[in-house]
């Protein structure tokens, strides 16, 4: 077994059984290509290097296939790999990815010009129908030329997609290594959520008793972030708006923060979605804050609870589908259903996810979809009920 088998698939399985051909040009973000290569290796994808004459400058076929396991590409010979990789035949790869794209080979392509092996390869995808995603990378006056810019435009109009860059000062610098892993995972997915706009509201809200303290609800934000990628796996333009976390988030997503329920309803009045996905643990109680800090040393302080409106009456007044979830615990499966099918009845809500709290361990979750005919019991890995739940949810 080739050492880099080792690594494939201990990320997810979304890239499972798929063949990405990895043209590398030469930028000097080419040295990145061993560790984005290795990135899609870990969702399950099989990593075939290509590389121009000038990326060998900077990169060796040898630590390339120490780090893919597969023969880089570096002249196309009597094996017309091309063909084979990316032609109208059986077997083919999946994806085309070039990364790092310089501007001239943007502009090459553009041109139908095929004198490297990325070039080429790019010009049989374009006539076989097979995807292409570009991630450029250069000085930020070549990004802004306005002939790279028009060859850009020209590109996507025929369907290739474009992944970052990231303006830096003077510099086009190369997408990070994540968001272009997840376009490749959204490109190569059936796009159940294309052309839809979704909104996850996840994370803890907090209520302020003074300047310093706060009361806030269990949760660890990690659902909405694994609803929002599989949103945008999906196709989906998706925002995630976020409470108090201890997970990371994703930098290529759209984001918001909010704190008190209060901030979160003002916030709602901007809600224009097609489906509002509500997995945060919000606070049915707030304060009459104290302005200051309590004293440490009193024996005992009085709080009197105060009741704050529940989001998902504003939420459905903004939006026509919007997927509630319930948290319960100790209620048994029965006891479950009733209470979502309560909220389902009480919101007018499209669903409702339901769980029990003993169901909820790290990196894994059970839940019950309950909607208007019907439950469904959704179980695993938190990205893989996430997967299902935004599968049922484009049916809805």
């Amino acid at each position: 077994m080739h050492p880099s088998e080792a690594i494939t698939g201990t990320a997810s399985d979304l890239l499972k059984g798929r063949t990405i051909v990895l043209g590398i040009t030469g930028s000097i973000a080419a040295v990145e290509s061993f560790d984005l290569a290795r990135d899609l290796m870990r969702h399950g994808a099989r990593v075939v290097p290509v590389l121009t004459p000038e990326a060998q400058r900077l990169v060796t076929p040898c630590s390339l296939a120490f780090a893919t396991g597969q023969e880089p590409i570096v002249e196309l010979d009597g094996r017309a790999q091309h063909v084979s990789l990316l032609g109208d035949v059986q077997g083919r790869a999946d994806l085309l990815l070039i990364a790092p794209a310089t501007a001239n080979t943007i502009c090459k392509i553009t041109c139908g010009i095929d004198d490297t092996p990325v070039t080429t390869m790019a010009s049989v995808a374009l006539g076989s129908g097979v995807p292409i995603v570009i991630a450029p990378a250069m000085h930020g006056a070549m990004f802004n030329n306005p002939m790279v810019a028009e060859a850009i435009e020209r590109l996507k109009s025929v369907g290739v997609g474009f992944v970052g860059p990231r303006m830096e000062g003077r510099k086009a610098k190369i997408a990070d290594r994540e968001e272009t892993v997840h376009a490749v995972i959204r490109r190569l997915s059936q796009g159940l959520m294309k052309g839809r706009r979704v909104l996850v509201i996840g994370g803890s809200s907090a209520e302020s008793i003074d300047d310093m303290r706060i009361v806030t609800n269990r949760g660890t934000g990690e659902t909405a972030v694994a609803l929002a990628l599989a949103a945008y796996h999906e196709g989906a333009d998706t925002e995630l708006w976020m409470g108090r976390c201890t997970v990371p988030l994703p930098a290529f997503l759209r984001i918001r923060r909010f704190e008190a329920v209060g901030d979160l309803l003002e916030m709602v009045k901007e809600v224009d979605h097609d489906l509002v996905l509500v997995p945060a643990a919000l606070s049915d109680f707030t304060f009459d804050r104290e302005r200051g800090k309590l004293p440490s040393e009193a024996k005992a302080t009085a709080l009197q609870l105060k009741s704050v409106p529940k989001v998902l009456p504003s939420l459905k007044e903004r939006c026509p589908k919007v997927i509630g979830f319930k948290a319960e615990s100790g209620l048994g499966e029965e006891g479950l259903i009733a209470e979502a099918r309560a909220s389902l009845k009480r919101y007018g809500l499209a669903a409702v996810a339901a769980n029990d709290l003993k169901d909820v361990r790290p990196g894994s979750t059970r839940i019950v979809l309950v909607k208007a005919r019907g439950r469904k019991v959704l179980e695993g890995s938190k990205a893989d009920v996430a997967r299902m739940l935004i599968a049922e949810a484009a049916r809805l």
